[in-house]
């Protein structure tokens, strides 16, 4: 049984501070004093319990914009890719190398994250996000005075993902540490954050390009972007310390952990689908007869959805259980990709499947955090968390590239690639219906510690009747965890 699930009952009712994973054990010394006195008592350390509120607003809304000036601008590559096909800007560069690009920006945010959680334990979260700045301001400037693909891939790919990467790494961890009843609403505005600048920044490229030209485009994203996370960096708060979180940049030993293996495939096949649908929306428009201004209407009105949709999901998830929500929310974005995305021929519908797949596509980004808690605790977290961003670099590096290639050169051109998004999603939903599964199971175990508690404490009669009941709980299998409803 993890350690999670202990904490989660070591509380009263209706208080979720258990979750936290953060409940310290010992005894704290007498500030000054390297022991305590002769018949002097040791003071327990009392568990941490996280404001819930308080300055951490301030920290939501800093990541909330370190995500729309990160991932945000990420977004509007779509934008990008669809001027660099349609105008061929680097002779010689082929579909696939354009795609590469953009899969190399989020495989190297992914992929630098050990060296992110390392600079985090060693210098602080400030430096951390200091460095990442550095970076994305480079990788800009450095695409805007690009005149060959080779030079696109070392600053929109490598350097703009480096930075990209040090930023969200460094900030991702943060909301989660002030939160505990809220911590999925509260995760889910951060997150939100980079579907509002999805929107703001895929219009507004396309207008740049269109009116002062493709490498000013960069130079105004670059002074937006480093001027607005310079702010939040210098205002935002960590809680490392005090619930002595545990920054280990690779922690094989969470491999040995079926949970975790779970958590990672829903991870995995999620991005394989959610890096496709980010990407290829704005450029199927155009393929089937819509204008590139349409296009990019499309592609900002997907990540509308984003941000309208992650703060429900967020809310929700504290209501019904973060993983029942992100499984859910998984299933539906393959479920309108099939059903809506291969019969959208039209603007309107277009329009309509934008900002609905919106509010569901984007859920991991939601709800990683806080499900990533519920599985590993949040002192694990970071660890954790630095392992699924290594993962996911394999899907994020060629999703594109695999959706350009399944492109036919006539009739319905992207129907292969649209079918891949919705299996893709449909099989992260299946690895989170089993990670729920889990969670079933270790909360019916947890009755069984309890009944021992009970017998330990000569409470006979309650510890007979609920060792009675455990034993019930106990023996059920899987199918149970998969089929039954619980609030997990």
């Amino acid at each position: 049984m993890s350690q999670t699930e202990v904490e989660n009952h070591a509380v009263e009712a209706g208080d979720d501070s258990g979750r936290d994973g953060n409940l310290s054990v010992g005894s704290e010394k007498t500030i000054g004093e390297s022991g305590p006195e002769e018949g002097q008592q040791e003071v327990p350390k009392t568990p941490d319990v996280p404001p819930d509120g308080g300055y951490g607003w301030v920290c939501v809304a800093c990541v909330a914009l370190i995500n729309a000036h990160t991932w945000g601008v990420n977004s509007s590559y779509g934008i990008f890719l669809a001027h660099y096909l349609q105008y061929n800007t680097f002779p010689g560069a082929t579909a696939l190398d354009y795609a590469f690009v953009g899969g190399l920006s989020i495989s190297m945010a992914l992929g630098v994250s050990p060296l992110a959680t390392i600079c985090v334990r060693e210098y602080g979260t400030q430096v951390a996000l200091f460095v990442g700045i550095l970076f994305e301001v480079a990788g800009l400037l450095g695409a805007s005075w690009a005149t060959e693909i080779w030079h696109l891939f070392l600053s929109q790919g490598l350097a703009f993902g480096f930075g990209m990467g040090f930023l969200f790494v460094s900030s991702v961890g943060v909301v989660p540490q002030w939160f505990s009843k809220k911590r999925s609403f509260a995760n889910s505005i951060a997150t939100a954050g980079s579907g509002i600048g999805g929107m703001m920044y895929s219009l507004s490229t396309n207008a740049m390009i269109q009116s002062i030209g493709l490498n000013w485009a960069f130079r105004v994203l670059a002074i937006l972007a480093c001027a607005v996370n310079v702010v939040c960096t210098l205002l935002i708060r960590d809680r490392n310390k005090a619930i002595g979180s545990v920054q280990l940049a690779f922690d094989v030993s969470l491999f040995k952990r079926v949970e975790f293996l779970l958590l990672l495939g829903w991870g995995f096949f999620s991005m394989l689908g959610y890096i496709v649908l980010l990407f290829s929306l704005p450029n199927y428009a155009v393929s089937v007869g819509l204008t590139a201004q349409q296009g990019s209407v499309i592609g900002a009105l997907l990540n509308l959805g984003q941000g309208i949709g992650r703060p429900f999901v967020g809310y929700f998830s504290d209501a019904a259980g973060r993983i029942n929500m992100a499984g859910t929310c998984t299933f539906f974005a393959g479920l309108f990709c099939l059903v809506i995305w291969i019969f959208a021929k039209s603007y309107g519908v277009l329009i309509f499947f934008a900002i609905l797949t919106g509010t569901v596509s984007g859920t991991f980004w939601a709800t990683i955090g806080p499900v990533g808690a519920e599985v590993v605790g949040l002192q694990v977290l970071p660890s954790a968390l630095s392992i699924v961003w290594i993962v996911l670099v394999f899907p994020c590096t060629f999703a594109e590239p695999i959706a350009l290639e399944l492109r036919t050169a006539s009739g319905d051109i992207y129907l292969h690639a649209q079918i891949f998004t919705g299996m893709m999603y449909i099989g992260a939903a299946v690895c989170a219906w089993f990670l729920r599964a889990w969670k079933v199971r270790e909360l019916e175990g947890l009755k069984v510690r309890e009944a021992d508690v009970a017998v330990s404490n000569d409470d006979a009669a309650r510890g007979d009747g609920l060792r009675r009941h455990a034993s019930r709980a106990s023996t059920l299998k899987v199918a149970k965890g998969l089929w039954s409803w619980q609030r997990v």
